[in-house]
């Protein structure tokens, strides 16, 4: 970058834009006028802006059995009152952690916003991480208190805490522990602790906190190495809470109601159920724990949430649980349906042209419409988003036949969650893109090439502090500037829309000197071979590309593991190529014909759309099992984890550089 290695000193723990220390503040970036003018302040400031304006509105809903119940913002306050007093009993100290592990929950956001007002950091750790992953996290933050959701993460705290000199206690939210163990308190106990505290106490420290200070820290994942902690400062919190509101004119304070079922160690849910449903008095409800294994739709239609934020693959799995009901409809509903999806989709591609919706737009609503969403609960949604990682137009498509525009947002962790994104506004929403930018933040293609595509950057009062202990990536990721080096390759066209099309770590470079972004290139394969479920390129140092792929395939509602039987509209699409597998084994220990065929024919298509000869695929291997959180090969977001897919399937990617095909899985084109 600009400046790395341009600081000496081992021991320079801030700069003007940069930090790596919790107690450092560095200097706000203040614009001159609009949004980015907006006077900074704290977290809790921003909370009690909240609650003095409704303080019996309903902040938080929650469900116990078949019953629904809810705290309102005043009685939010108190309970991270409370949590706060509790923590500082325990002993947090400034620039020391409270580490938060489980699923979405009142307690969690009590622990998160508690910590903070408290004086310390909050960091929300994935549920998934192995107990080592926690030692890692804990240790690097220097966490005082680890709140956890339940006996299973307990465990892999009490297995570590040996090992964490300055862990001082252990909550447990959900239950109690099967015996009594040294400082481990449910969340009765710890409520309990700072009732003797007095409430003047906390005051004195929010009083003191300063918006350019850290306020959380976010973990990157890790995939190529150890997770670097993100720090976030009051005003990253806040202002980028703000100017998200200012983007969002059907958000309207105080009557909007969320659904919170992503995980919240994620900087996107973190953003948008904490941050951002506060600064616009909304209600947040918590979906079930087992929300992504298919409760997350039950949870929709009785909450009936106004605004909606996914990642795709959840628009994915929805997309493909309705096709595949809509394959059981014959005759004339039918047609009937193929007729309003296809009024759908004009519809919404005239919206783009600034043009008027087709004739029988209306019959199509009232039809087909309006039933889908009051099935998928979506009677109410105004506004429908999706981040954290690419999504294929083939599903945006499919979300506009029905009405149901879905519109692409752009950020990281390291830009408190949003960078760009689009609006219900022909001049601001082009699916093909991310948006433009938010309002009070700047973007600039660093070093762009002929074709203007080059490194995407940010600049402004969304940008991370720095990675804690952490001097050499947070110069690596922040210039002298202030510009935030994203790592992703991207473009502006000549309206404004940022185009992202790859990512520098994920570019495959050949032995032949070829940069090649993989991303394209499988949405490509996809398209072309519909009951394929994933498709990942490799190549890199190798003479030519090769893929993996996987089939849709079930999945097991309780575990989350791909089983072997293919789903429904799998079976169907192979069913018609003529072969009577209804198994991924069956056809990958037959070798089937039709479908091996069809495979080597869809890459031959997809092969055409190819740039030039190098990013053409050479050959192919079919996995046995689908990608998946439980296999490893997703991370917590459901985005594809490529160096741990290069390191698992190892072997079957040598097989395909073998000179001689050895007669396995992979096929050559």
């Amino acid at each position: 970058m600009a400046d790395a290695g341009q600081v000496p000193q081992m021991f320079v723990s801030r700069t003007k834009f940069r930090s790596t220390h919790p107690l450092d503040g560095i200097d706000i970036a203040l614009g001159h006028s609009g949004i980015s003018a907006e006077t900074p302040i704290t977290v809790s400031e921003m909370m009690k802006g909240t609650v003095g304006k409704i303080p019996n509105g309903v902040a938080l809903s929650y469900k116990l059995g078949d019953r629904w119940s809810s705290i309102t913002y005043q009685q939010y306050y108190d309970l991270c009152i409370s949590a706060a007093k509790s923590f500082i009993k325990l002993g947090l100290k400034p620039s020391h952690a409270v580490v938060i592990i489980g699923f979405n929950a009142c307690e969690w956001h009590i622990s998160c916003l508690g910590a903070i007002f408290a004086g310390g950091i909050a960091c929300g750790t994935y549920a998934t991480n192995s107990s080592e992953a926690c030692k890692y996290i804990a240790g690097d933050c220097r966490a005082t208190v680890a709140v956890v959701e339940d006996e299973i993460q307990l465990n892999k705290f009490l297995e570590i805490r040996s090992e964490l000199p300055e862990l001082q206690a252990i909550v447990q939210y959900r239950g109690k522990p099967r015996q009594q163990y040294r400082d481990v308190y449910t969340w009765e106990q710890f409520m309990g602790l700072g009732k003797h505290v007095e409430t003047s106490v906390v005051e004195r420290v929010v009083q003191a906190q300063t918006p350019n200070q850290c306020a959380s820290l976010v973990y990157t994942s890790g995939t190529t190495g150890n997770p670097k902690g993100t720090m976030l400062s009051h005003d990253n919190l806040t202002w980028t809470a703000k100017a998200l509101a200012s983007t969002s004119h059907d958000v309207k304070f105080g009557v909007e109601h969320f659904v919170s079922y992503l995980p919240l160690s994620h900087i996107a849910a973190q953003m948008a159920d904490i941050y951002f449903s506060i600064t616009v008095g909304a209600c947040c409800h918590f979906a079930q724990p087992d929300a992504l294994k298919g409760t997350l739709v039950e949870t929709l239609r009785e909450v009936q949430p106004t605004q909606f934020f996914a990642v795709p693959r959840v628009y994915e799995k929805m997309m493909e649980r309705m096709q595949e009901m809509g394959a059981t409809v014959t005759g004339f509903k039918r047609v009937l349906a193929d007729w309003a999806k296809r009024k759908g989709l004009e519809g919404n591609q005239n919206f783009l042209r600034n043009e008027s919706v087709p004739w029988g737009w209306s019959l199509a609503n009232m039809l087909v419409f309006k039933k889908v969403r009051e099935a998928l609960g979506f009677q109410r949604c105004k506004g429908f988003g999706v981040g954290a990682a690419p999504i294929k137009m083939e599903t945006l498509e499919y979300f506009m036949s029905l009405n149901i525009p879905i519109r692409p947002t752009y950020g990281m962790s390291e830009s408190s969650g949003p960078h760009s994104l689009c609006k219900m506004d022909p001049s601001w929403w082009n699916p093909a893109s991310v948006g433009k930018d938010m309002p009070g933040v700047q973007t600039k293609i660093f070093q762009p090439d002929s074709n203007g595509e080059g490194e995407v950057c940010f600049r402004g009062r969304h940008v991370f502090m720095g990675y804690v202990n952490n001097w050499e990536k947070t110069t690596e990721a922040i210039d002298y500037e202030g510009w935030l080096h994203s790592g992703d390759m991207g473009r502006i066209d000549e309206k404004g829309f940022l185009h992202i099309t790859g990512r520098f770590k994920e570019l495959i470079i050949t032995a032949g000197g070829e940069n090649i972004p993989p991303v394209q290139l499988e949405a490509n394969i996809l398209r072309e071979i519909p009951f394929l479920s994933n498709v990942m390129i490799v190549g890199d140092k190798r003479p030519y590309l090769t893929c993996l792929m996987t089939l849709k395939c079930d999945v097991d509602v309780n575990t989350a593991e791909p089983q072997d039987t293919l789903t429904p509209l799998a079976r169907k699409a192979v069913e018609e190529l003529g072969s009577p597998c209804t198994t991924v084994s069956a056809i990958i220990s037959s070798r089937d014909p039709a479908v091996f065929s069809a495979i080597s024919q869809g890459l031959e298509r997809a092969n055409q759309k190819a740039a030039s000869k190098a990013q053409k695929v050479q050959k192919w291997a079919l996995l046995n099992t689908d990608f998946s959180l439980p296999g490893g090969e997703l991370g917590p977001t459901l985005k594809l984890k490529r160096f741990f897919v290069l390191r698992k399937y190892a072997s079957t990617i040598n097989s395909m550089y073998e000179q001689a095909e050895s007669g396995g899985l992979q096929s050559k084109l």
